[in-house]
């Protein structure tokens, strides 16, 4: 079993896990069919892989098993974060066969690293329940001044 840093190369692998994950997540029917609309955005996002994002996944037989991607974001400099630059984690998923033997920690050990070397100050991520003691093992907190609007 390898994570790798996935490439442009890699969008195809890249869309069968994360279609997976969102049919896991959201509770949907093996034979879901996604919105055509919907698969294109996700491909033209992941093209950008190696640039305004980074994908990882864990490929064990050729198949990938594990996936997480984090995309970078570029904001005012401000005194906490004299950057501007910022991520935001997002489609960890582990299939259940493979969960509970480190794997998303890798991964997020991985995508840390490489936030480090682009300069970004500040990762933020939506974390589910049962996320949230991985995140919070490796460092990752509450934040009691953010808010949100859905539009």
């Amino acid at each position: 079993m390898k994570i790798i840093k996935a490439t442009k190369n890699d969008i195809e692998t890249l869309m069968k896990i994360r279609l997976e994950m969102l049919k896991e997540v959201n509770d949907l029917p093996a034979n879901y069919v996604f919105d055509k609309s919907f698969v294109e955005n996700c491909r033209k996002n992941f093209e950008c892989t190696g640039e305004t994002q980074t994908d990882v996944m864990c490929i064990e037989n050729g198949e990938p098993v594990a996936c997480a991607n984090l995309c970078y974001l570029s904001m005012m400099p401000t005194f906490s974060h004299p950057t501007g630059k910022r991520a935001h984690l997002m489609n960890v998923y582990v299939k259940k066969d493979f969960r509970r033997k480190g794997l998303a920690k890798k991964m997020l050990e991985l995508l840390i690293e490489e936030a480090k070397t682009r300069d970004v100050t500040e990762i933020s991520l939506d974390a589910t329940e049962m996320g949230r003691p991985l995140y919070e093992a490796i460092g990752f907190c509450c934040n009691a001044s953010a808010m949100t609007i859905n539009l």
